[in-house]
């Protein structure tokens, strides 16, 4: 691995070599590949274009996340700039290097949008998008050229899953009960933190440190509080979709009026949720702090597919899906 890394240095080293002016559309890329940036677009895009799509972006976000997760505990590996001098640490990361999740994220993302709107314009956007991320990574220094390709082909083998095995299960789910489908969600979000524990734990009891030279960095590289942030908004995410289509679903479509106010009343409980709730509860490295993450988390979730569509119903922002809509809207074919 020392060959595979130091040929990564002299790689980024070139890279950055370029010129700083290359800085601020790489950052800008990078942003598209970012959480924050993804969160923001999913309510957009479930509570005012499409709910179908909306599940879908945000099923596979979370899965992608636990498995990037898995991967990054698992291998361990550092970033550039933790080990060589010579790299510019143009952003700042807490988490270990390989694979890198911007370019697992701007694969499912991206791939699962332009396989839904099925145009070759929408490919084309997507490649270029996926493209950008993966390079803006590698020039801001935080990832080797093999965490961007290991993270490409995660994205790559996910997002087949995905597209291969979403219809008959989602068919096979809304054939269920409420109660059955809120039972099969929780398991859905066990699976994940068990996924996501499992290395965390292996590195935990074997007492592994990080190398001397980039232990600094590598702090807060074995929080386990992501593991209680993913699987808590997969949790809240399905029984929130399940909840509203016991209601009678919502329309996406309606006033340029009653968008923009769906969208602002929306986030609006997504700050409450998160933030107002990280100030009541307690942070930190406690199991009581993980399990109220969690809660906090699935309320989240909760709030974007279910609370919130109630909400634009009672406010008259929207109306219900008839009846006979329902069942294809829970079975939200690619």
């Amino acid at each position: 691995m020392g060959a595979v890394l130091d040929f990564g240095v002299r790689f980024i080293a070139l890279f950055q070599g370029l010129g700083t002016w290359l800085e601020a559309p790489m950052k800008l890329f990078s942003f598209l590949g970012t959480e924050d940036f993804i969160m923001v677009a999913l309510p957009i895009i479930y509570w005012c274009y499409d709910t179908t799509l909306g599940m879908q972006v945000a099923v596979i976000l979370m899965v992608s996340n636990s498995v990037n997760s898995f991967f990054k505990t698992a291998f361990h590996g550092p970033r550039p700039y933790w080990i060589s001098s010579s790299i510019q640490g143009l952003a700042s990361e807490t988490s270990f290097g390989l694979p890198s999740n911007h370019a697992q994220t701007a694969t499912v993302v991206w791939g699962i949008i332009a396989a839904y709107l099925r145009k070759g314009w929408a490919w084309l956007v997507a490649g270029l998008l996926i493209v950008m991320i993966s390079l803006s990574r590698l020039y801001l220094g935080v990832h080797f050229p093999h965490d961007v390709l290991v993270g490409l082909l995660l994205g790559v083998v996910l997002l087949w899953f995905v597209l291969r095995f979403w219809k008959p299960v989602t068919a096979w789910i809304s054939t269920k009960n409420f109660g059955r489908q809120i039972l099969y969600s929780f398991l859905a979000s066990l699976v994940l933190m068990l996924l996501q524990l499992i290395p965390l734990v292996w590195l935990k009891s074997i007492n592994w440190q990080p190398p001397q030279e980039w232990a600094a960095y590598a702090t807060q590289a074995l929080s386990f509080q992501d593991v209680f942030t993913y699987s808590g908004t997969v949790f809240g995410l399905l029984g929130g979709f399940a909840w509203i289509h016991l209601q009678g679903g919502f329309q996406t479509k309606g006033s340029w009026a009653q968008l923009i106010l769906r969208f602002l009343v929306g986030v609006a409980g997504v700050l409450i949720l998160r933030y107002g709730l990280k100030f009541i509860f307690p942070e930190g490295e406690t199991i009581l702090a993980y399990i109220l993450r969690y809660i906090r988390y699935t309320l989240i979730g909760f709030w974007v597919t279910g609370g919130a569509p109630w909400c634009f119903l009672r406010l008259k922002l929207t109306q219900k899906v008839e009846m006979s809509n329902i069942t294809v809207s829970l079975r939200m074919d690619v």
